[in-house]
Parts: C-alpha cells; structure tokens; sequence
C-alpha cells in the first residue's frame, strides 16, 4: 500500500464528488478546503465520517475530494458514497460492513420534473369556483 491512491466517484441528487484516498493521518480536504471550513453543520461532517468510522480507518487515509452541484446536503451524501467505493478498492474486506450500512447504495431520490399546466412538479394552479 506504498504511495497508492485509491479513487471512488460518488453522487447524489445533483451532486457529484471525485474521491482520492492517500494513506495519511485522517485530514479530509473538500475542494482545496478543511472539512470544517466547507460544511458548516456538525451532522454533515458525521454523515461524511460514517464510512470511515464503520471500517475503523479514520487515521489511516487522507481524504481528497472534488465535489461540484447540488447543496451541502447532497454534496455530503455524494462524498460519503465516494469515500465507500474508495475503501472497496483499498481492501476488498470491507465490502459486507459498508453494504450492511447501506452506504455503497446509490440514492435514487431525485427531483421530479415541472410539468406543463403546474406551477411545480405536482402543484397545480389554486382553482377557484368564481
């Protein structure tokens, strides 16, 4: 594992993230910035963690992402799908405990489009009887 370099693209929604993991001490850089400095709300930078901490190799990788579209949210959900393909292939082993937490699914859940005659994807004009 000398000077490998592990890649994993994941995505969700509109986001998509190019994951590089680095053997290293644990530092996570998302789009040349800290994890602290890009994603402000503590429960994202956990969801971002989550595969890290179900393989038990927080301080073992240094994580590299390039993230584009989408909000935080998403952006987060695409990062930690990235950082599980990584993981897959930097040791093959992990693969039940990442596919019991369910993080190697790819979320389906998209925005539905706007229709035609709506004012939204479902939201119809308000009807009024006169």
């Amino acid at each position: 594992m000398a000077n490998a370099k592990f890649y994993g693209t994941g995505r969700r929604k509109k986001s998509i993230a190019r994951v590089y993991l680095v053997p290293g001490t644990g530092k996570i850089t998302i789009n040349k910035r800290d994890i602290d400095q890009y994603l402000g709300l503590e429960t994202l930078k956990v969801v971002v963690r989550q595969p890290l901490v179900a393989t038990e190799t927080v301080d073992k990788f240094d994580v590299l992402v390039n993230v584009h579209g989408g909000g935080f949210t998403g952006q987060a959900g695409a990062i930690r799908h990235g950082i599980s393909r990584a993981l897959l292939q930097a040791d093959a082993d992990y693969r039940p405990i990442l596919k019991k937490a369910g993080y190697l699914t790819r979320d389906p859940r998209m925005k539905e489009r706007k229709k035609y005659g709506l004012k939204a994807a479902r939201r119809a004009p308000q009807f009024s009887k006169r």
